[in-house]
């Protein structure tokens, strides 16, 4: 019978099974149950059933009940399963919950998404500022942003990254994350306040002029960089606020203290209130740009817009500095594992190599830098014909408040459609509707533009002109570019890679982070400089652009046609396999008949009886206490 415990097999069941009291057994065999002196000792009561299996003690396991916010603990038993060396009663206690949610994992994803907020309401405040300063600048216009992009955002970019990985070696966490973010805030008040006041005392406007004069109108853009110099400095510091603050600190902080169970089912929430924060910053930045029309004469309506959008801006950043101390401080880290997973590093040489010996590679790398240069290309063009048609820094900001609201409403509910689009239509056709929808809104842009003249009086008839219809349909190509590219283009991105070996998944996602990223955001801005030096301005260069904007769409929806058909086929492979898998790993167990008329499962395998015995006749034994 001891032997019969040990068997990791089916074990048999009588035909007419009889009801049996089960009580705590000693150590010992089961044979001790039925010893005449033992059933003269009282009963006690059943508080865990101790059966030896594996060389191991089964026992009962008591945990709490789920409880709400206020009751008092207590224990209830749970049916479920631990093992236990000594043979004692485990006794588990389950964390507080609330809503079904443990209090623990509460104080994490409350902090983090007050946090997220923040952050997300101070970039889009930023972003559409940003704009408004170096665009509607006196001396300057759209077309310094593609040379602000290349020479000065660019190269900041990377020095800041190579600072922050030295300060990252000599630093804790806590303090690099104060020292990265205390400069942010600090600049952006002082900017409002102190920079932007005293700006034409300490920008260079008359050398400037004097190179405009000896160089021409074709190095506006290259000029305006010293001329408006501190307006470049805040429109990089806002960029880098985009990449460092979100991608760097909150999801290094956020992956830091969160647990992947928990990451699966909270950070999608994290996309969703991103547009929340969106609608809600457009709101605010269209309220303080519209404080001009109560302002009086001769006061500067965008100094005063200015500073009080930037003191929210201070305010937000003080108010994530404090969740940051306080989620340090109540919050414990879960346990990770020491193991590292090693990631490649890999040269641009290294890239370029895994990018030519791939067919999938190569179209998934088109994908990305088709989307960074058409963006670029549209996104410049409409800027310029904005600030033909909203001159007022206060205006242009104004418009750029709904557009952001409307961007956040679009995405909001491309995110809430996306999930019926893939399951409907598929991976190819939810990776065809971003360069569909920035091609159908870009010919319309540049139609308008080009051909507006013959328009304009039907235009007048809905109380348009050429300029003011494209300033609306390049807005809404921006709006419905964006959506598409955060609710469909990044997942069909991410999803591409998941069928490939892991080789390859990850040399070549790599390789399109050295190589196809900095290419698709600064391809755009490259095309643009060599349109305006060429042709003299950027209106002077549109049709041109129209056109290399037609070409790189087609060539996108081209690529994401083949990697259609490849992603399908390795999909449909991937199948195949696990059926394959699940049909050699399936063992049929044989019913076979004893002596006593009771069946019993066996199986050919050896593993299943580890002793040797016959599990048949093994099986037959306990049906009487006599053969004990």
């Amino acid at each position: 019978m001891e032997a019969l415990l040990q068997t990791k097999g089916l074990l048999s069941l009588p035909n007419k099974p009889k009801t049996r009291a089960f009580y705590p057994l000693p150590q010992g065999s089961l044979r001790h149950i039925f010893n005449p002196i033992n059933s003269l000792k009282p009963k006690q009561p059943l508080e865990g059933l101790s059966l030896s299996s594996n060389g191991f003690q089964k026992v009962q396991v008591f945990g709490t009940k789920p409880q709400l916010v206020g009751q008092k603990n207590k224990l209830f038993p749970v049916c479920s399963a631990a093992t236990a060396a000594d043979g004692e009663p485990v006794f588990t206690e389950e964390s507080p919950k609330f809503m079904g949610i443990e209090i623990v994992t509460l104080k994490k994803i409350i902090p983090l998404g007050v946090m997220f907020f923040c952050i997300l309401f101070n970039y889009t405040i930023l972003r559409d500022t940003k704009d408004v300063l170096v665009v509607t600048a006196k001396g300057s216009s759209a077309e310094i942003i593609p040379f602000l992009k290349t020479w000065v955002n660019l190269p900041m970019a990377v020095g800041f990254m190579l600072l922050y990985t030295k300060l990252a070696n000599v630093l804790s966490k806590q303090a690099l994350f104060y020292t990265v973010i205390l400069p942010f805030i600090a600049f952006f008040g002082a900017f409002g306040f102190v920079l932007y006041p005293l700006s034409n005392y300490f920008h260079p406007t008359a050398l400037a002029d004097q190179l405009l004069n000896i160089l021409g109108p074709r190095f506006l853009g290259p000029i305006a960089l010293l001329r408006i110099w501190s307006f470049c400095l805040f429109y990089v510091m806002a960029e880098l606020w985009g990449s460092v603050v979100i991608s760097v600190l909150f999801w290094g902080f956020a992956n830091q203290i969160t647990t992947v169970d928990e990451a699966k089912r909270f950070y999608p929430l994290f996309g969703l209130g991103a547009n929340v924060a969106l609608i809600f910053s457009g709101r605010t930045v269209k309220y303080f740009s519209n404080l001009r029309q109560s302002l009086g004469p001769g006061v500067d309506g965008w100094a005063v817009s200015l500073k009080a959008m930037m003191s929210i801006v201070v305010g937000m950043g003080v108010a994530i500095c404090f969740v940051y101390w306080w989620v340090n401080h109540n919050v414990p880290l879960p346990t990770r594992s020491k193991k590292k997973k090693e990631k490649p590093n890999l040269s641009t040489m290294e890239s370029l190599k895994i990018l030519a010996s791939s067919k999938y590679i190569r179209d998934l790398a088109a994908l990305v830098v088709a989307y960074g240069i058409s963006i670029n290309l549209v996104e410049v063009t409409w800027k310029s014909k904005l600030k033909a048609q909203f001159p007022s820094p206060n205006e242009y900001s104004s418009f750029m408040g709904d557009f952001s609201t409307a961007t956040g409403i679009a995405t909001f509910t491309m995110m809430l459609l996306s999930q019926w689009i893939f399951d409907k239509y598929g991976w190819g056709t939810a990776a065809k509707i971003t360069p569909t929808v920035l091609l159908l809104t870009g010919v319309g842009f540049f139609s308008l533009i080009l051909f507006g003249t013959p328009l304009a009086p039907t235009l007048a008839k809905f109380g348009m002109t050429p300029l003011l219809a494209a300033v609306y349909v390049g807005a809404m190509q921006n709006i419905f570019s964006k959506s598409a590219k955060y609710s469909l283009f990044d997942p069909c991105k991410e999803m591409a890679y998941i069928p490939l070996d892991e080789d390859t998944k990850v040399k070549g996602k790599a390789a399109i982070d050295v190589v196809c990223n900095p290419l698709g955001k600064s391809g755009g801005a490259l095309i643009q400089q060599f349109m305006i030096l060429s042709f003299g301005s950027l209106a002077n260069s549109t049709p041109y652009l129209g056109g290399v904007l037609l070409v790189i769409v087609l060539a996108w929806l081209g690529a994401a046609r083949s990697l259609d058909g490849q992603f399908t086929a390795l999909r449909r492979e991937e199948e195949i396999e696990k059926e394959m898998e699940r049909a050699s790993a399936v063992k049929i167990p044989v019913v076979s008949q004893d002596e006593g008329g009771n069946g019993s499962l066996t199986s050919d395998s050896s593993s299943l009886n580890p002793t040797g015995g016959d599990s048949a006749g093994a099986s037959s034994e306990p049906s009487s206490p006599r053969n004990l």
